[in-house]
């Protein structure tokens, strides 16, 4: 597995995801349809074994699979956050999860998606990192334009969710777009 620093923020500690975190409340998350009914993680029934295959299957790879603590509430975890690197494309995939109800509109998700992108774009090198999520999902949305990216595609009726055809949209932020992004902030 790719080193997974430790990355902090003014309310978070995302670390690397271990065993540590490889809790009967966490697969709860998973199980919980109010939690992942906007992610495909709802088609499926999670267990200690599928959750613990899951890790492994970060071993020996680029990857990045980050467990985020909330710091003000003595380090819980509220959730996760993985990065999908693609070296040879200089590209990574991002996705996040606040499986703890009671982080659910802090902006912990935007705050943990802008640090990960900064660490993905100005440690790892980067020149792209790309996020999607299910149109009904508009909370998922406001998260990816907040870090700074822009429209990447939609996919029409990419998915089936509550019965009905749904769009996927991608989004995306570019390497020399954050360098500009973060330079008026300065």
């Amino acid at each position: 597995m790719a080193m997974s620093p430790d990355i902090r923020t003014p309310h978070l500690l995302m670390t690397a995801f271990s065993e540590r975190y490889l809790s009967p409340r966490y697969v709860g998350w998973l199980n919980n349809p109010d939690v992942t009914r906007f992610s495909e993680q709802r088609h499926g029934r999670h267990t200690m074994e599928s959750c613990r295959a899951y890790l492994k299957s970060f071993e020996n790879t680029p990857n990045h699979f980050w467990a985020l603590l909330e710091t003000d509430r003595d380090f819980l975890h509220i959730g996760n956050l993985n990065a999908y690197v693609d070296p040879m494309n200089e590209t990574a995939d991002v996705g996040i999860l606040i499986g703890e109800t009671s982080a659910w509109g802090k902006g912990y998700a935007a705050e943990a998606f802008e640090a990960v992108i900064a660490y993905l774009i100005e440690e790892r090198r980067l020149r792209k990192v790309t996020a999607g999520t299910l149109s009904a999902n508009t909370q998922m949305v406001r998260v990816m334009e907040k870090a700074g990216m822009i429209e990447d595609g939609i996919r029409k009726g990419h998915y089936l969710w509550n019965g009905t055809e749904t769009d996927a949209i991608h989004m995306a932020v570019f390497r020399d777009q954050w360098v500009r992004k973060s330079n008026k902030l300065k």
